[in-house]
């Protein structure tokens, strides 16, 4: 006689396992509460004001766009480490239409000289075979010399420097008025907690612009399209196992080509969101300032994730606006935070029974607050570069989780299965 089917117990840890949704709105209450405490606490007031959530928006596009550029890139199995130069390519091409017709030809022209240089790494890489990291760096030198060319030609007659464009005309901001007043109450209502996060709202709510719209629906799109479609399927199959794919039908050449050339599209338009910030229009020599690098950094920091990626990029704006705005003793409030949440972190892992992980937070802790302790303030030369300090210590905190795709970087041949 058959034993009767009995059903699998689901263990403990998995039925107790939050949704995607709900542990993103955990991190980001938490995230709230820390910068809540710390302002409280240091008197750095300026670390949930809504200047500073104003220009952490806009200093965290040119980083989203690029970032959003290499996991179109590398779910197909390209790397794309020449982002930075298709930003730069962006640049010129947002400041030169943007000069003659208005901001909206920026982001088109941005966009397309972008997706030029995403063209050449296409035949670089998916048709000569040419090594994705070789073909990248080529690039970005490229991007560089072709841009620094074309100033001299086309923008020194007009701007009497080489290395920047004539003024522009940007966009027009607008804000959510009846929420922003709104918050701006409670705001002078001076409550703790609360008036911290209705200053980080009326921030991301002030000072709108259509560059600003694009770039929060870039990633449900980018999501949807890879995830939620047969396309995006057989896009990212193309990265897992080509030649399962092509197997299968899937024209894996057409699917690289595709993706490398939106790819250089969208850091096209980081290199726009540049040109086009209000703060400072116009196209100048160098301004992407290796953002397309840390784009890079943000996507693997999420993981090859669209939602991962903007928490990466809002990471790294917020810190650079902080530092602008603010300077050495906002990013030195910056270290208590840091304790706070390795504390939390430690009491976390504690709870999950990770006890060498868990001492581990406490003893960096430790040093974060002696180092805060010890230390008044943070130079300004130092504090230049946090943001990029801060990128490298998230990403060697979130190494250990990481998983790209599995045929990312690797040559492809038509019928090599066979």
């Amino acid at each position: 006689m058959t034993a009767p089917a009995t059903s699998r117990p689901v263990p403990a840890a998995r039925a107790r396992r939050l949704p995607g949704w709900a542990t993103s709105m955990l991190v980001v209450l938490v995230g709230l509460v820390v910068l809540s405490i710390t302002a409280t606490l240091t008197g750095q007031l300026q670390l949930t004001s809504a200047g500073t959530a104003q220009a952490a928006v806009q200093l965290l596009l040119p980083i989203l766009f690029a970032g959003l550029g290499g996991l179109w890139a590398e779910r197909a199995g390209v790397i794309n480490l020449g982002l930075e130069g298709m930003m730069i390519l962006g640049t010129w091409g947002a400041a030169w239409a943007g000069y003659q017709w208005g901001p909206w030809a920026a982001l088109a022209a941005g966009a397309v000289f972008g997706a030029l240089g995403g063209l050449l790494h296409a035949v670089a890489t998916v048709t000569f075979g040419v090594n994705h990291i070789v073909s990248g760096v080529a690039i970005t030198l490229l991007g560089a010399g072709v841009t620094k060319y074309l100033s001299t030609l086309l923008f020194l007659p007009v701007s009497a420097n080489p290395r920047q464009s004539p003024p522009l005309r940007g966009f027009d901001s607008f804000s959510i008025t009846p929420l922003t007043d709104v918050l701006d109450a409670l705001v002078r209502a001076n409550l703790v907690f609360v008036t911290d996060v209705a200053g980080i709202l009326q921030g991301l709510l002030t000072g709108l612009t259509p560059t600003v719209l694009l770039g929060a629906l870039a990633v449900p799109v980018t999501y949807l399209l890879l995830w939620r479609t047969a396309f995006g399927l057989r896009l990212r199959s193309c990265g897992e196992n080509p030649v399962a794919a092509e197997s299968l039908g899937v024209s894996v050449y057409m699917y690289k080509y595709i993706a490398v050339i939106v790819s250089g599209g969208l850091a096209g338009l980081g290199g726009a969101a540049l040109v086009l910030n209000p703060g400072q229009l116009g196209y100048l020599e160098g301004q992407t300032g290796g953002r397309g690098y840390i784009g890079l950094a943000a996507m693997i920091f999420g993981n090859w994730r669209p939602g991962g990626l903007l928490a990466g990029s809002a990471l790294f704006g917020y810190v650079d606006a902080l530092q602008l705005r603010a300077g050495g003793d906002a990013v030195h409030a910056l270290l208590y935070a840091g304790t706070i949440l390795a504390v939390l972190v430690a009491v976390l892992w504690f709870a999950q029974r990770y006890w060498l992980a868990a001492v581990w937070a406490l003893v960096a802790g430790l040093v974060v607050y002696l180092v805060y302790f010890f230390v008044d303030t943070i130079p300004s030369q130092f504090a230049a570069f946090a943001p990029q300090i801060v990128t490298l210590l998230v990403l060697a905190v979130a190494s250990q989780r990481l998983r790209p795709p599995a045929a990312d970087g690797l040559e492809y041949r038509r019928g090599e299965g066979d």
